[in-house]
């Protein structure tokens, strides 16, 4: 999921924003667990994300003290992935959307399963799970496609299968 932040993302916005898996902020756009100005605690998934993206130290401070972050800062802490020009972030959202649909889609399914999987798994677990995805990817019909456009020297034209 592709997150793109053109203004102020506020409360459950911004703990929407911190659920997708990309998020691309406009330098004027902005972050704030608003909350605890009105009694509340973070909810839509707030305390879950916040803490695992930013850090306990970063995320108690955001819930607290209610202060909105910039752009720039959330790129710092971990948030989301780039700041870019207001007037770029339509186009840099956009271009990131074909980007995954041309990809390999399956594959990128699979990565997501590993890197969730990987926050309650020792190292023997995750290294268990890995050699099972990478079954699973190595005999999808995208992996052979990208290794034939690879030896072919050519740019893959993945299926998702």
């Amino acid at each position: 999921m592709i997150c793109a932040v053109n203004g102020v993302a506020a409360g459950a916005g911004c703990n929407l924003a911190l659920a997708c898996d990309i998020v691309i902020a406009g330098r004027s756009a902005s972050f704030i667990e608003v909350f605890s100005r009105i009694g509340l605690i973070p909810d839509a998934g707030g305390t879950y994300f916040l803490p695992r993206l930013a850090g306990s130290a970063r995320a108690i401070a955001m819930a607290l003290l209610a202060e909105p972050i910039s752009a720039e800062q959330a790129v710092g802490y971990g948030l989301i992935w780039e700041c870019v020009n207001d007037s770029d972030l339509l186009l840099e959202a956009r271009e990131l959307a074909h980007r995954f649909a041309a990809g390999p889609t399956r594959a990128y399914a699979l990565i997501k399963r590993a890197l969730q999987a990987s926050s309650s798994n020792t190292l023997e677990q995750q290294l268990a799970l890995e050699a099972t995805l990478q079954r699973e990817a190595g005999g999808s019909a995208d992996f052979q496609e990208g290794v034939k456009a690879f030896l072919e020297k050519r740019p893959a034209k993945f299926t998702g299968r």
